[in-house]
């Protein structure tokens, strides 16, 4: 089965990390000696990825003067940029479809998420829905848990407000078919963080479990983690 392509989510202000991220994109934040979307990029390509949509923002003309066509990292990189305003993490890929096509996966820009990508496509082809998420049992460790998951669905998916039997929390990964966005008519902002709770309650998200955790860049102490992983991981190799 050919992989899917990648949308990256990088369009982001990066509020958290004021006045770290002033002048720089979240994605080119130097984690373990290199821009961490340099990492993000070469766990894709050693999942068999080929193409990748960078859906760029905020300052994203740095991430393409860095990143460029992807040649040099084996990949093939397109870039989707927001315009004028944000568009929100679902109307960036809204916006991105042309580039994208009828189904593909979805990172955030800033995670680092360490699964076998194969899995989790096959995982959605062979859930016949038309949206996976892949989830983590975290009962509220490394960020406040947000799914319900049970038999292979997400049944309920809120990151807003717990609710009560939500162990999981949303792992980074997704799949998404274009069909998805047609709900929402000619909107062009849109959160994607909405769209999966509406996709969840209409029975209409599957499940991916995975068990090993995500790495985050959106907090300083999520940082400092995936710091000390990638540096480990690189020890390793």
């Amino acid at each position: 089965m050919r992989p899917l392509p990648v949308a990256i989510l990088a369009g982001g202000l990066a509020t958290r990390l004021h006045p770290i991220c002033a002048h720089i994109p979240k994605p080119l934040l130097p984690i373990a000696g290199r821009a961490f979307i340099l990492h993000q990029l070469e766990l894709l390509r050693c999942n068999g990825i080929e193409r990748v949509v960078l859906c760029v923002g905020h300052l994203g003309e740095q991430i393409q003067a860095l990143v460029g066509d992807g040649g040099k990292l084996g990949l093939a990189v397109d870039y989707s940029f927001d315009g004028g305003r944000l568009l929100g993490t679902g109307g960036a890929l809204k916006h991105a479809l042309p580039l994208l096509g009828d189904e593909f996966l979805v990172v955030n820009g800033d995670s680092y998420v360490p699964c076998s990508f194969p899995a989790v496509q096959s995982a959605y082809f062979a859930a016949g829905r038309p949206a996976l998420m892949a989830v983590l049992r975290n009962d509220n460790r490394w960020d406040r848990s947000n799914v319900v998951a049970r038999d292979g669905e997400v049944v309920e998916y809120d990151k807003r407000a717990w609710q009560p039997g939500m162990s999981h929390i949303d792992f980074g990964v997704m799949v998404l078919s274009g069909q998805v966005f047609t709900r929402y008519g000619a909107a062009e902002v849109l959160d994607l963080a909405d769209i999966c709770r509406d996709l969840s309650l209409s029975g209409q998200l599957a499940a991916f479990e995975v068990t090993e955790r995500f790495y985050e860049i959106g907090s300083l102490q999520g940082i400092a983690d995936t710091e000390a992983f990638l540096s480990r991981k690189a020890q390793i190799a």
